[in-house]
């Protein structure tokens, strides 16, 4: 998909009214493993949650399937889905026709030539972030909740501890909440040091549905996963370690739902 718009489709999402005083948090939700737990993790915290998420040019345009279903399954207050083209500047196996690496082992993760993976999308989450910022700054929430993570990642500069800091920072300077009010506007990582594994687990505690997620960086045209990217490898890995079959469709079920 191409598109040089900006524009927002508001989805249609029914929730009861909050309290009055019940805080406001942005949850940057892509429709995967990750950032639905962490949207789980936001609400069992008691905050009102505003989804947001992105149709970028992404190849896996099933994940945001998946985002309008779990933000209505979880009855965000509201739930953006902003169009951008990330596409046109590409660079990206996810946003162009580059192949995505496949292994057949986790272990091979990051033991490619390159130093990135050729799946991360440059300047992706400062992006996202920017935009979660100024969306928080009008619906005056001091939280943004996102599912970066430092343990089972694939090298993306945009995942570590010291990118959040350093966007926190920003936010402190760019926002006239920060800049005039003294307001803090808090960026929360709750699975930053988290493994695949423990994620999975406090997912299932939450009533996380991870048959309704979808990880996979090189679906087919029915929306099943690949089964050896590095997002399905570690999301195997993960549901392996816990104990739980991967309620996830794969292209080749055999030896991949049972994982």
């Amino acid at each position: 998909m191409t598109t040089n718009s900006h524009t927002k489709v508001h989805d249609p999402v029914k929730a009861t009214p909050p309290p009055h005083n019940q805080k406001k948090a942005v949850i940057l939700l892509s429709g995967g493993l990750d950032s639905t737990t962490v949207l789980a993790i936001a609400q069992a915290e008691g905050y009102q949650c505003y989804c947001l998420s992105f149709s970028y040019g992404q190849r896996q345009v099933i994940e945001l399937q998946r985002a309008r279903e779990t933000a209505a399954r979880f009855q965000a207050r509201d739930h953006l889905v902003l169009e951008l083209g990330l596409d046109q500047i590409g660079g990206s196996a996810l946003t162009s026709n580059f192949a995505v690496p496949k292994h057949n082992d986790p272990a091979a993760i990051g033991r490619d030539d390159h130093d990135i993976p050729i799946t991360y999308v440059p300047g992706r989450n400062t992006i996202f972030l920017s935009y979660a910022m100024a969306w928080a700054e009008v619906l005056g929430a001091a939280d943004i909740f996102i599912g970066v993570n430092a343990m089972d990642y694939s090298g993306y500069p945009d995942c570590r501890p010291e990118y959040l800091k350093a966007f926190s920072r920003l936010a402190s300077l760019a926002t006239r909440a920060g800049a005039v009010q003294g307001r803090e506007l808090k960026i929360n990582a709750p699975l930053l040091e988290l493994s695949k594994k423990e994620i999975i687990l406090r997912g299932l505690e939450l009533g996380v549905d991870y048959s309704r997620t979808h990880s996979c960086y090189d679906p087919d045209a029915a929306g099943r996963a690949c089964g050896a990217c590095d997002a399905c490898l570690l999301r195997l890995k993960g549901f392996a370690e816990a104990g739980y079959p991967d309620p996830a469709i794969y292209q080749n079920h055999e030896g991949h739902t049972d994982a």
